[in-house]
């Protein structure tokens, strides 16, 4: 065979992988235009990031940045944690306007071991997200380890639950940490159970400004 009919092939058979890509995404498109056309509904929804693995956080301050980038003003409760300040909170502090930010925890449950002041902080700190839940002219709400403290009991799920459920019809909330309770995913709208691969603190390097904090 000489390289003009080598080309020749070669030419053949991109144009027929071109064919039928374009044919498959022909296809794919319609399949999803018609979700995008059956997906009308549009109302607060409540977003879950669980599971073991690193990010889950990270998702959730990344919804308050797209909600705030929106013209939306958020607001930021966080559960357990609060020994240390955290890139988030140094950045959203400069915009006190739109995000309203509460560090209502002492830190992990090992460092503070102390269950019963525990308890306490997350009592606080749920009062303070009931009253973000109830008024209108927050877009988006973010409770940052709420499911640790669901996880420990700290807080009653049935509670918690009612007062998701009683918020502003366009409220979006979205809740962070390991453990979320079966009653809390049942009544989420999108849950997302974070699974890990490898992590550095693993191979022996520490925490990090700008990676986990």
């Amino acid at each position: 065979m000489n390289d003009n009919t080598t080309e020749q092939s070669n030419g053949q058979d991109d144009a027929g992988r071109d064919a039928r890509h374009k044919a498959r995404m022909v296809r794919k498109k319609e399949v999803v235009d018609a979700k995008i056309a059956a997906a009308q509904d549009e109302r607060g929804v409540i977003v879950i990031t669980t599971g073991n693995g690193k990010g889950k956080s990270s998702s959730g301050f990344g919804m308050v940045v797209r909600a705030l980038g929106h013209g939306m003003r958020a607001g930021v409760v966080q559960f357990i944690k609060g020994a240390q300040p955290t890139g988030e909170e140094m950045f959203l502090r400069r915009f006190p306007d739109v995000c309203d930010f509460h560090v209502m925890g002492e830190g992990y449950t090992w460092e503070t071991q102390d269950r019963a002041r525990d308890v306490a902080k997350a009592e606080a700190a749920w009062e303070v997200a009931r009253g973000m839940l109830r008024d209108p002219s927050i877009g988006l709400v973010l409770l940052d380890e709420l499911n640790i403290a669901l996880k420990l009991h700290y807080l009653d799920v049935d509670g918690v639950i009612a007062d998701l459920r009683a918020r502003p019809p366009m409220q979006h909330v979205v809740i962070t940490g390991r453990g979320a309770p079966p009653a809390l995913v049942e009544a989420a709208d999108t849950v997302t159970d974070m699974v890990p691969v490898k992590h550095a603190f693993q191979q022996g390097i520490k925490a990090q400004r700008g990676v986990e904090m």
